[in-house]
């Protein structure tokens, strides 16, 4: 990409599309189109058509999606499965009808089967059942990244699909009960400290392992990989490559808040999958590598937290 290119990115208000905003920026790109949801509707097909024809991205990052946490997914099923589809499908045609050139579509490592060998590579995927508690919103993305995947098969369109691990950082959503866990765990303990609760339960066992990646980097590996040259991958997974438990996360949380109480495990709420862990080694192969670990994107995300409330 060149740094004057017209760039669309879709969901730029969102954890990862504002990551990847501040990125660009950040690096010159000065052509940048950041539209909102009241300049346009991605579930309206018309206005998507309408808005591409306009403007005439040459590249596009589709970070837009409805996203959310177990209790989100588990809840609202329905509105997962349609209204990402919808999302998808919309921009797939007008990116292909306006001629954009390339394509980058996020999905989510929850794509990949509930017993999948740790760690994921990419070509797991489709082999066996996925996860339950969010298979309407995997489904969806699965669409999405076979969607990009026929266009370039039929067509030779550069549309390509990165899959990244659990993301977190500024921006994030931090409700209460439909956040992911970094974000929910942050913003739920603080409440507890708030009201000088002496237990603070943790929702599940505290036992499945996840890996975390900090959304700046998740946003450079995008870039990255749209900078790429030569033959790209129809799929890669975007990762640390390393991951901690449930229970281990919650006490670094605790030890960063400064949170006194105990902390105690609510095994009626689900787990979900006991481990989810990416094999980043195709990502590696291709020049890039996470440079924010755990312990420091946890400070970044509490204090961005804390700043807003």
């Amino acid at each position: 990409m060149k740094t004057t290119d017209k760039i669309l990115v879709l969901g730029c208000r969102g954890l990862v599309g504002s990551a990847i905003v501040r990125e660009l920026t950040k690096l010159g790109y000065s052509n940048l189109l950041t539209p909102v949801k009241t300049e346009l509707n991605l579930l309206n097909q018309q206005s998507v058509l309408d808005y591409f024809a306009l403007h005439k991205p040459k590249h596009l990052f589709l970070a837009a999606a409805k996203v959310g946490g177990i209790h989100a997914n588990s809840t609202y099923p329905a509105d997962f499965i349609w209204e990402n589809l919808a999302i998808q499908n919309n921009v797939f045609e007008a990116a292909f009808k306006s001629n954009v050139d390339r394509l980058l579509f996020l999905g989510s490592s929850c794509i990949y089967p509930k017993n999948a060998p740790q760690p994921m590579k990419e070509d797991c995927l489709l082999t066996s059942v996925l996860e339950p508690t969010n298979e309407p919103y995997a489904i969806a993305k699965i669409a999405g990244l076979k969607t990009a995947e026929s266009f370039r098969r039929q067509y030779g369109r550069h549309f390509y699909s990165v899959m990244p691990t659990n993301l977190y950082g500024i921006n994030d959503n931090f409700h209460l009960e439909n956040s992911h866990v970094i974000p929910g765990l942050i913003a739920r303990m603080s409440e507890a400290m708030k009201k000088n609760d002496p237990i603070f339960a943790v929702w599940g066992t505290g036992n499945p392992r996840r890996e975390f990646l900090y959304v700046d980097d998740m946003a450079r590996a995008c870039i990255h990989v749209m900078n790429l040259e030569g033959s790209i991958p129809d799929l890669i997974n975007i990762g640390t490559g390393e991951d901690i438990s449930i229970g281990e996360l919650a006490l670094m949380i605790k030890n960063l808040l400064g949170y006194k109480g105990e902390i105690t495990f609510n095994p009626n709420q689900p787990d979900g999958t006991l481990r989810k862990l990416l094999d980043v080694s195709r990502i590696h192969s291709l020049g890039w590598k996470h440079s924010i670990d755990l312990q420091t994107g946890l400070k970044l995300a509490i204090d961005f937290y804390l700043n807003r409330t």
